[in-house]
């Protein structure tokens, strides 16, 4: 299968390292959308900034920047006391994440991420950043997710903040810069089933891949804790069949893997890639186009989605 990058989608996903950098030159100007060192955060989002939120809120609290939880926007506990709520949205419109923030507005510190500044967010929250430059002309989340990521990881590395054992972004960018270029194994594109797992930050990783490969082809995937496999999912394993985990696998897990015939694919363990984790979720993207070419659908127009879920009734 080949690596064709004729979508929109797939030259959106070619741009990362350099809007990941560029999110990281704009920290300054972002800092009074983001939390405070010692603030107990809570995340939102919806669908992909949902995932985001449960990577960074690891992050944060990982490393030792103050307690930070994620929600699904409209899970939101409202009776649970927080310094700051920090929202994610690239289209600045999505009905669940404004009316938390204005339902939140002037009771604690709100903030938001989006690449839109002509939207409602801007009015709902109560400090923004925009990252403009991530903005993406697909349905399907790709850049602005990522950027999303860059961004508060160039925040924690700035306040000494990232916890040991994850990467310097600048890293990180070097692996992006590695993801977008190498083919994809034959082996992967031609699975039946992909199943993502991910430990700590990057279980947020590994649900965000599987929604890619749902979104852009429809294909099936899972995604779990990587500890959580044995306990049930390991039984889907075959030939055909990829486990992928984005950072370090529980010991003896690759060998269950082999066992029951499945092919493994690891991030930072060095088989095969050797990627920062979210460089690594570069290439399950770059998957899940190609799929989706293969099987004669247009990963620019996803089936059944809208680029922002804007409910009836709700107040633009």
């Amino acid at each position: 299968m080949s690596d064709t990058r004729s979508s929109r989608t797939s030259a959106e996903i070619a741009s990362q390292p350099a809007v990941w950098r560029r999110a990281a030159e704009t920290l300054p100007h972002q800092a009074a959308a983001l939390p405070r060192r010692g603030e107990r955060v809570a995340v939102v989002g919806c669908g992909t900034s949902w995932f985001m939120a449960q990577s960074y809120a690891v992050l944060r609290e990982t490393g030792g920047h103050g307690e930070t939880d994620a929600y699904a926007a409209s899970e939101f506990p409202l009776g649970r006391r927080y310094d700051r709520v920090l929202a994610l949205t690239r289209s600045g419109t999505t009905t669940e994440v404004l009316d938390l923030l204005r339902r939140m507005k002037g009771t604690v510190a709100t903030g938001a991420v989006t690449a839109d500044p002509a939207t409602p967010v801007m009015r709902a929250a109560d400090a923004v950043a925009v990252l403009d430059f991530a903005d993406e002309e697909s349905v399907v989340q790709t850049r602005f997710a990522t950027a999303n990521l860059a961004l508060l990881r160039a925040h924690l590395e700035s306040e000494d903040a990232l916890p040991a054992g994850v990467r310097p972004l600048d890293t990180a960018i070097r692996d992006a810069e590695r993801a977008v270029a190498q083919p994809l194994d034959a082996t992967v594109t031609g699975a039946e089933q992909v199943t993502f797992l991910g430990t700590g930050w990057t279980c947020g990783l590994a649900l965000e891949a599987a929604l890619k490969m749902r979104e852009a082809a429809g294909a099936w995937t899972e995604a779990y804790p990587a500890m959580e496999y044995r306990h049930g999912p390991i039984s889907i394993a075959g030939p055909g069949r990829v486990t992928w985990a984005f950072g370090g696998l529980p010991e003896g897990l690759a060998d269950d893997v082999a066992r029951a015939g499945g092919t493994l694919v690891a991030d930072s363990t060095g088989t095969p890639a050797d990627l920062d984790p979210l460089a690594d979720l570069v290439r399950a993207q770059r998957l899940a186009v190609a799929l989706a070419e293969a099987r004669g659908y247009d990963p620019d127009r996803p089936r059944n989605l809208t680029r922002s879920v804007v409910l009836q009734g709700s107040r633009a």
